[in-house]
């Protein structure tokens, strides 16, 4: 991974994107994007996560968050191992799930052949972290994480997608509370 995609300030405000192993259409399904949901919930409340904002598309999740205890890298470890094993047995159990069979089998091919301890691989490897340094770089974050949907045509304004922070910038039902990123001035 090149030095430039690196939690370098433990402390500071970051920017992340993370995503499906092929761009997997996995969070079109509410059982998964609940999922999701209610672990991003249970980081916030024992984890010292700060979210300030996010979108989760059926195949990526965008955030912008804070560690509170000052280990952003751990904390996005322990959210995409845990998340990983959560969703694929979800997914074996779930008798609803047509795809099953391929889905395990996409994700058994992504596995790494040099990692024994695993059998799947749902997130691909790598984060993309983007420490924010500036107000002017916050605004640009939230625009383009509440954009997001706007942009793949699956809404016509930010606050219309129910998956994202734009809901509870804009004041409406939301599906998951955030923290308060104060005055953006």
């Amino acid at each position: 991974m090149s030095r430039n995609y690196k939690f370098h300030n433990p402390a500071a405000l970051y920017f992340i994107s993370f995503a499906t192993v092929n761009w997997i259409e996995l969070f079109s399904r509410m059982i998964y994007f609940y999922l999701i949901i209610d672990c991003l919930s249970y980081c916030r409340k024992h984890k010292a996560m700060e979210l300030y904002a996010y979108c989760i598309m059926p195949n990526h999740i965008h955030l912008l968050f804070r560690s509170a205890l000052d280990q952003p890298s751990d904390l996005i470890r322990d959210f995409k191992g845990f998340t990983s094993k959560q969703l694929i047995k979800e997914i074996k159990s779930n008798p609803q799930e047509s795809r099953r069979e391929w889905l395990l089998r996409e994700f058994e091919l992504k596995v790494n052949t040099k990692r024994k301890d695993r059998k799947y691989q749902l997130w691909q490897p790598h984060n993309y972290p983007i420490e924010i340094w500036s107000t002017g770089a916050l605004r640009q974050k939230i625009n383009y994480i509440h954009d997001n949907p706007v942009q793949a045509g699956l809404v016509m304004r930010p606050w219309e997608y129910k998956y994202s922070s734009a809901r509870n910038f804009a004041e409406l039902d939301a599906v998951m509370e955030i923290d308060d990123i104060g005055f953006l001035g």
